[in-house]
């Protein structure tokens, strides 16, 4: 019984990297309360944001952005320590980086709607939101960030390189995430874009070295044969 319970320690030892989510979350309240609707922050808004309309049902994919996440961390967790620890980086990177952004230029949003919560179950989620989440430390959008880093960690991985139409699912997946944000009203196209090009280069540090397995395994076959 000892020993099963000491060789379990051993081979999850690296759940030491949850660790970073406290610190994150910590971090994350300090600059809610520092930097508030009655601060002064700078205002982020693009003539673009003007065009995209509120739509509240695009609450359902913004949910989902937790089990979207939450679930390929602790796949890669239970399934593969490698892929874990490279996940976690991509994301510890971009969420650290975007709350130092905030934290030395303070910036938020001002076009929320004013909501009527009694008019559908999505204006009631959605309002739910907006009074857990400030409209503050908004650039670049963390939602974004980490949604086109969970699709590339799936498309990156070995143990997704055979289903083709689970990466399809992904796209879609990470694509409406994307939409939300703006289609909400909880960011701007700037927090996007800005969210994309950290993305970007995070994706280049951390996995662009390392080929999909897919691609990886064809170069293999192609040097065996030749």
């Amino acid at each position: 019984m000892k020993n099963s319970f000491f060789a379990t320690l051993k081979k999850y030892r690296h759940a030491w990297a949850f660790s970073y989510f406290a610190l994150y979350l910590s971090w994350y309240i300090y600059l809610e309360r520092t930097i508030t609707a009655k601060s002064a922050y700078h205002i982020m808004h693009s003539a673009l944001d003007d065009y995209i309309p509120f739509n509240e049902y695009f609450i359902i994919p913004y949910y989902i952005w937790f089990l979207y996440v939450a679930g390929l961390v602790f796949f890669f967790f239970f399934k593969d320590k490698a892929e874990f620890y490279r996940y976690i980086l991509f994301l510890a990177a971009g969420m650290s980086i975007s709350l130092f952004i905030c934290q030395i230029y303070p910036n938020g949003t001002d076009f929320r709607p004013v909501l009527d919560a009694n008019k559908n179950w999505a204006t009631k989620l959605v309002s739910l939101i907006y009074a857990s989440d400030t409209p503050t430390n908004v650039f670049p959008s963390i939602h974004v960030y980490n949604s086109l880093g969970t699709h590339l960690a799936i498309v990156k991985s070995k143990h997704f390189a055979h289903h083709p139409k689970l990466k399809v699912l992904s796209a879609v997946i990470a694509i409406s995430i994307c939409m939300s944000t703006v289609f909400l009203k909880q960011h701007s196209i700037i927090d996007v874009t800005g969210a994309t090009i950290l993305c970007y280069f995070a994706y280049a540090l951390i996995y662009s070295h390392a080929p999909a397995y897919q691609e990886q395994t064809e170069k293999e076959t192609s040097q065996i044969i030749g």
